[in-house]
């Protein structure tokens, strides 16, 4: 899936790690990730959380990227390699107990681990084109 960097517009931004973490009161999934673009290097933190809450077939979901500073993105991308299990939202490691936590209105553990968010960024999926042979 090619993403769009919000720096350059290229469709070069990357998951290049994923960590799943435990269900909150609004979100069946929620997924932390490093996003690294190849063709600029941009890089940043993204929160992919979906809900299946409500209607029958019905889901919603969110996908944002926070923009950190070198400092936080790094200790983030380092604890989540501290993890044995990343793709375990049942881990009860130290980095899934840190980043994992919660507030009375559902995951915040970014904030809760210190982590200063400057910006927020929606992720946008890079439309494929079709190739017309005729």
């Amino acid at each position: 899936m090619a993403l769009i960097c919000p720096d350059c517009n290229s469709n070069a931004l990357n998951i290049s790690q994923s960590f799943e973490l435990p269900p909150d009161s609004y979100n069946d999934e929620i997924t932390l990730q490093v996003v690294e673009c190849a063709q600029c290097g941009f890089h940043a933190l993204a929160v992919y959380e979906e809900s299946r809450h409500g209607a029958l077939d019905s889901e919603s979901w969110r996908h944002e990227g926070y923009r950190v500073s070198e400092e936080d993105f790094q200790s983030v991308v380092n604890a989540i390699q501290q993890c044995p299990y990343p793709a375990d939202c049942d881990c009860e490691c130290s980095t899934h107990q840190t980043l994992g936590q919660t507030d009375t209105i559902g995951w915040d553990g970014l904030r809760k681990s210190g982590i200063k968010i400057q910006d927020v960024f929606n992720i946008q999926v890079a439309a494929l084109g079709c190739q017309n042979d005729d």
